[in-house]
């Protein structure tokens, strides 16, 4: 009898590991296997959120099939950090591994409002956008200039927002005025800029902040990393530049940059430069020109005038032999490496085609005919010529 029982209880102990192993194993599968989200979702973890109430938030949203296996899961993941505030996509058929994962790495919301303050060479904006998680994409829906417009309603709402991310972005081109009064503007950032940057030294990057920065530990940044990109390019520098300096070369950089918008165009456009260069040529370059006269605090909204460029300035490269003294705008990546690596031409002009780029020429003539096409070209738009073309 005593056997009986001791084989009885010996089988059912059997069983009972055999289905604890099997649920084991099935909340594994669970766990790490694809999630019932059909489309992408976004999930906000409040601060001091626990597991057990983002569980609850993840099956309102359907992004979990079982909270209990969530919360097991999690627990046991040997993850040393806890949930991190903000909010985060989920993409659709995300595992609940992957779901912890994300909202326990950290970094930067991925999901939820942004505040992008764009400084551009002719204006500066915020513009307010936020992220369809359908598309995945961001949909636009304020956009305003803070010095001069009334502020928005989605923009007061994004302020009152915690995980609102904020983000400055600067174009190719703009000077280190425009930044600093650009910077002036928003009530995001604290702090005054006692100097102002030299000219060139900012990166046109695009930066992600936290709400109350200093205004000069962002322009610290930026200075930081344009310093960073100048080292690398000077350091794979072509051959046989005539740069003395790395200052010299982010002077030509500038150059470049107001000359073109044309990404292609930029490597001609240095070869110009330094074949006049080489030959004794003066640059002729109207944007610093323009420089000299505006310091770069603005754009001169009028074509040069003869006077202007016969003047006795250290910009102005109709008189003056070689660089100008200083960078004429903060130039971008690809105009530095532009001027440290320029195409191999003969050109020594070029002129607007009409297209957005230029006509390049390697003679007077050939740049005469060029100019001719141009001259109509504006005729026939309305464009009133300058004088320095």
């Amino acid at each position: 009898m005593w056997r009986s029982l001791a084989s009885n209880a010996l089988t059912l102990f059997i069983v009972a590991l055999l289905g604890v192993a099997g649920l084991v194993g099935w909340g594994e599968k669970t766990y790490s296997g694809p999630g019932p989200l059909t489309q992408a979702v976004c999930v906000r973890v409040d601060k001091g959120a626990s597991v057990a109430s983002i569980s609850k938030v993840l099956l309102a949203q359907g992004a979990i099939s079982n909270g209990t296996i969530f919360r097991l899961g999690a627990q046991y993941s040997g993850q040393p950090e806890g949930l991190k505030f903000g909010s985060y996509l989920v993409h659709p058929g995300a595992s609940m591994a992957d779901i912890f994962d994300t909202l326990t790495k950290g970094g930067q919301s991925s999901c939820g409002t942004e505040v992008n303050f764009r400084i551009g060479v002719t204006d500066a904006q915020i513009v307010v956008r936020t992220l369809d998680p359908t598309t995945e994409a961001f949909v636009e829906v304020a956009k305003f200039d803070p010095g001069a417009d009334p502020v928005p309603a989605a923009y007061t709402d994004a302020e009152k927002v915690p995980d609102t991310r904020y983000r400055v972005t600067l174009a190719e081109g703009v000077t280190s005025f425009q930044v600093v009064d650009s910077l002036k503007k928003v009530d995001f950032l604290t702090g005054d800029v006692a100097k102002q940057p030299d000219e060139g030294s900012l990166a046109p990057e695009s930066y992600e902040l936290t709400r109350g920065e200093p205004r000069v530990q962002l322009i610290g940044e930026m200075q930081a990393r344009q310093a960073a990109t100048l080292a690398e390019l000077w350091a794979g520098r072509a051959a046989g530049l005539p740069y003395k300096t790395p200052g010299e070369a982010l002077v030509m950089a500038s150059l470049v940059e107001k000359e073109t918008g044309v990404p292609e165009e930029r490597p001609e456009v240095a070869s110009v430069f330094l074949n006049r260069l080489a030959q004794g040529i003066k640059l002729q370059t109207d944007p610093a020109v323009i420089y000299g006269i505006t310091k770069g605090q603005g754009t001169l909204g009028r074509g040069l005038r003869q006077s202007e460029l016969r003047a006795n300035n250290p910009y102005n490269t109709y008189v003056i032999d070689g660089l100008p003294p200083g960078p004429i705008a903060n130039p971008g990546r690809a105009s530095i490496e532009a001027a440290l690596h320029p195409a191999d031409t003969k050109y020594l002009y070029f002129v607007a085609d009409g297209t957005g780029g230029h006509a390049f020429a390697e003679t007077l003539a050939e740049h005469n005919r060029n100019v001719a096409k141009w001259r109509a070209i504006e005729a026939a738009q309305g464009i009133a010529p300058d004088a320095g073309n």
